[in-house]
């Protein structure tokens, strides 16, 4: 049976769904305030005219946008809300949480990614980060996958991309089309799941001249799709594949998926990673990270304190603006 294995690290909580010694999903929380199942007593900023549409203020300042409100209620108002989506940042702006309400609920912090996991059907499981579960399941190739968005399978590869609009997954290979097409439909599934990607998503298959043809790829997605949503709980609907090869798919939405977290914060993201491998490090001595400037100016204080209070090391820093962001290393050193 399927099992989550859940490695709590620093500024991150990360999660992987392994069946038979391989991820097939996988999840990562990072510290965010307003996430999915949290309740709190907000104060209606703005009503949105001719909707039930408002925004609304947190008790933190934080806005977020709410809908299913009382036409009656008034501006300045306070009310309870329980946060439905938390806020995902994009190209040039963040889009805020969303909200509903949740009147006759008491305020309380969203589940952690233990309590929310455990609420499902598969078992869940602790592992310690200085163990090997993560590694040997394939962490590191997912990772990879997040960092650059590229996914490969026999015979082609996927380009996954997040935008404003949507996440597109593009298919890319050699002829001929029609088998490129069948099989890139497990690999895209699978990448859906491993890389938690969720809300609209767009996938350009290559295009099929017959329509038996574009028949026979809707069939095949809709059947994996169907396995998908058995064993990890993928919910949502498509579209049929158009004369140009696109389907649409259109899930619920509740955070960011982990391409569009490294894609968009690929600096904290590094942070994250470094930190962890910094954990990992075996040998006696004090622990060097060594990173890109960028990857220094996102680590926070707190972060690397509890880094030092876990790890009972010193810690020393050798920046390098050579290295791309995503080239972390931690190791220990003689003094």
């Amino acid at each position: 049976m399927p099992e989550w294995l859940i490695e709590q690290g620093i500024g991150e909580d990360r999660a992987v769904l392994v069946d038979a010694g391989e991820i097939v999903a996988a999840r990562v929380v990072w510290d965010e305030p307003w996430r999915v199942g949290a309740i709190a007593e907000a104060r209606l900023v703005s009503r949105i005219p001719g909707t039930r549409r408002a925004v609304v203020r947190l008790p933190d300042g934080t806005e977020a946008l709410g809908e299913g409100f009382d036409p009656a209620l008034t501006e300045g108002r306070p009310v309870m809300v329980r946060v439905t989506r938390s806020a995902i940042a994009e190209k040039g702006r963040t889009k805020l949480p969303q909200v509903r309400p949740a009147a006759r609920e008491e305020p309380r912090p969203a589940p952690s990614l233990q309590e929310e996991l455990a609420a499902g059907p598969c078992p869940v499981r602790s592992v310690p980060i200085h163990g090997t579960a993560f590694a040997e399941a394939g962490w590191d190739d997912l990772v990879a996958e997040a960092l650059t968005g590229e996914v490969s399978f026999a015979g082609g590869s996927l380009v996954i991309s997040p935008t404003p609009a949507m996440t597109l997954i593009d298919i890319d290979g050699p002829p001929p089309l029609p088998a490129l097409a069948l099989a890139a439909v497990p690999a895209a599934v699978q990448a859906l799941l491993r890389l938690d990607i969720a809300g609209s998503v767009g996938i350009d298959f290559p295009s099929l001249a017959e329509k038996a043809q574009r028949q026979a790829i809707d069939a095949a997605l809709a059947a994996a799709l169907a396995g998908a949503g058995a064993g990890t709980g993928w919910q949502g609907e498509r579209t049929g594949m158009n004369g140009f090869g696109f389907v649409q798919l259109v899930s619920r939405l509740e955070r960011p998926s982990l391409v569009a977290r490294f894609a968009r914060s690929p600096a904290a993201a590094a942070a994250r990673r470094l930190l962890r491998q910094g954990e990992r490090v075996a040998q006696p001595g004090v622990l060097l990270l060594t990173a890109h400037p960028a990857v220094r100016r996102a680590m926070r204080a707190d972060w690397e304190a509890e880094l030092t209070r876990r790890t009972g090391r010193r810690i020393q820093w050798h920046e390098d603006a050579a290295l791309a962001p995503s080239a972390t290393f931690a190791q220990a050193i003689a003094v």
